[in-house]
């Protein structure tokens, strides 16, 4: 397949958003990155419109055609009838004389390529020899078909599209001449490379405005004769059904669109409940006119169709008979090569997505799969990562989490703005003998601790940080930390309990208290000691010199 989609890879933001809606999921995610799977894409083009960061980009073939106009060959524009849903208020004639000033040789409608087909698919009606018959204008249905479908291969209309056609038309009639289509599709520009010979380039609209735009051309606001102009209700739901003779007796018809609904209707026909029907179908809702591409990126159904209707007439365009063969097309499987895993490989992998039990498969649809076990298969096949499943991370995150607060020495509480209290943990509660955290979750904090600092905080939006705080109702003292997250409006409050340091510097405090008085009595007590042993010498002194001194007189009186 033809690589007409790719990603820019930094702007993938892990939405799995594109995988949500890809109706064949085809798309792999590894290493936060989207990948579309080319062997399993039909080019729907879904991703494309519903990424939120423009992630995914088509591959742009302007320079290709600009190459093309130089090389001397008439190079002749197949305008897919879905333009005038496009471009307001503006008929064939206005965008021939503008893309003749961009260089085209002529702009031809595809509507013409249309009226082709459409007479071949009633030639195939006609002869009686088929069952059903599934309309191929659609590259995206072949596809489809083609990938996931290959048993109503034999079902789908081995004829050209209207751009093939129209393109063989165009190349018998202008010797040399290269055809460039375009159109608001980007599985055209697979089909264009996929099938030699016909086609030689694709643009989407946006692609030609911008191309006009930097040329400084601008299309004239004139529509013109519609007279005959059937063929250009094909891009419109049941368009095709409108042009043809739908007459032919023992055959229903019916018109399908939107990748889903065509999948539905194609497994109706795989079982076998859907007989002598043409059933036209159409990858996008409301046909070509609700194309990936169409430049508006808008849904205007009503808008639209009203357009196109109004540009169309109740002839069909006059065209150059072809032979039967020139118009043939045969369509071949195209394997997925897609590995199916076995039922313990899918059992393995749900354990690993944390699903045990049939009640664990929310198949809530946010990993973009419509349920776990297909998520499972995507695992297996390398499409998809475990982690993609966001109930399994918000459990797992809440676990980490919860195993974090619940095992915290500190204690937590977190308060919304309201100073209601929305989370506790068991260190908190058994700081202030809480039993249950249903008995304060969702009340005032007032009702278990002062609120002015948390009021304060809130006001000023300054943290408070390891202030110490007796709690005098629980008998507690802690250090207590306050801050406001700014981004979740919610006040989150640490209490360390330094309880039991406070008892111990107390006790140390009236230790060191008793130490010091029993010092100073031991001193007083010395003191008085001293002062006593000092009287008892002094006096033994003065008597012992009176002794001495009347020892003395008498030995002096001999």
């Amino acid at each position: 397949m033809a690589e007409c989609l790719t990603l820019k890879k930094s702007n993938c933001k892990n939405c799995y958003k594109c995988i949500r809606y890809c109706p064949v999921k085809s798309i792999k995610f590894s290493g936060n990155q989207a990948r579309i799977i080319g062997n399993e894409c039909i080019l729907c083009g879904h991703c494309f419109v519903v990424c939120p960061q423009d992630a995914k980009e088509i591959v742009d073939d302007t320079e290709k055609v600009k190459v093309m106009l130089q090389s001397g060959d008439p190079v002749v524009v197949s305008l897919a009838p879905s333009f005038i849903a496009n471009y307001d208020g503006v008929g064939i004639e206005s965008m021939r004389e503008a893309l003749k000033k961009l260089g085209f040789y002529d702009v031809e409608e595809t509507a013409i390529g249309a009226t082709i087909v459409k007479k071949e698919y009633e030639n195939m009606l006609r002869e009686k020899t088929h069952d059903v018959i599934i309309s191929s204008c659609c590259h995206t249905v072949n596809l489809l078909i083609q990938k996931y479908f290959p048993r109503e291969l034999l079902y789908l209309a081995d004829v050209l599209s209207p751009m093939q056609a129209h393109s063989l038309d165009i190349k018998k009639r202008i010797k040399n001449a290269k055809v460039v289509f375009i159109g608001p599709c980007i599985s055209k520009k697979d089909e264009c490379q996929a099938y030699d010979g016909y086609v030689d380039a694709v643009l989407t609209f946006v692609e030609l405005t911008k191309w006009l735009n930097k040329e400084g051309i601008t299309i004239e606001q004139k529509t013109d004769s519609n007279e005959k102009s059937r063929a250009r209700f094909f891009p419109t739901t049941g368009g095709i059904l409108k042009t043809m003779e739908t007459n032919v007796a023992g055959y229903e018809y019916m018109a399908i669109d939107g990748v889903e609904n065509c999948i539905a209707a194609l497994r109706d026909i795989e079982s076998g409940k859907v007989h002598n029907c043409f059933v036209e179908m159409s990858a996008c809702i409301g046909s070509c006119v609700g194309g990936p591409v169409m430049e508006k990126f808008h849904r205007s159904p009503v808008k639209d169709y009203l357009a196109v209707a109004n540009y169309a007439g109740k002839k069909d365009f006059d065209v150059v008979e072809h032979d039967n063969f020139e118009l043939r097309k045969s369509f071949s499987v195209l394997d997925k090569n897609s590995a199916i895993p076995s039922e313990e490989e899918i059992t393995a992998i749900m354990k690993r997505m944390g699903k045990f039990k049939p009640s664990d498969e929310l198949n809530c649809g946010s990993c973009g799969y419509n349920s776990c076990r297909d998520k499972a298969i995507a695992v297996y096949q390398g499409k998809a990562e475990v982690s993609m499943c966001l109930p399994y991370l918000k459990d797992k995150a809440e676990s980490f989490s919860d195993n974090i607060v619940n095992n915290t020495p500190n204690g937590l509480i977190v308060l919304n703005e309201d100073l209601e209290v929305q989370q506790i943990n068991k260190a908190a509660r058994k700081i202030m003998n809480i039993s249950s955290p249903s008995d304060v979750l969702g009340e005032q904090v007032v009702r278990i601790l002062d609120p002015k600092d948390f009021m304060e905080v809130l006001k000023s939006g300054k943290a408070i940080r390891d202030k110490h705080t007796y709690l005098a109702e629980y008998g507690k003292h802690v250090e207590e930390t306050i801050l406001f997250d700014k981004d979740y409006r919610i006040l989150i409050c640490i209490l360390r309990d330094i309880t039991d340091v406070e008892t111990v510097r107390t006790k140390k405090e009236h230790i060191e208290t008793q130490t010091v008085e029993i010092a100073d009595k031991v001193i007083d007590k010395q003191m008085r000691v001293v002062q006593e042993i000092a009287s008892l010498l002094g006096e033994t002194v003065a008597e012992t010199k009176s002794a001495l001194y009347k020892l003395k007189e008498s030995i002096s009186d001999e």
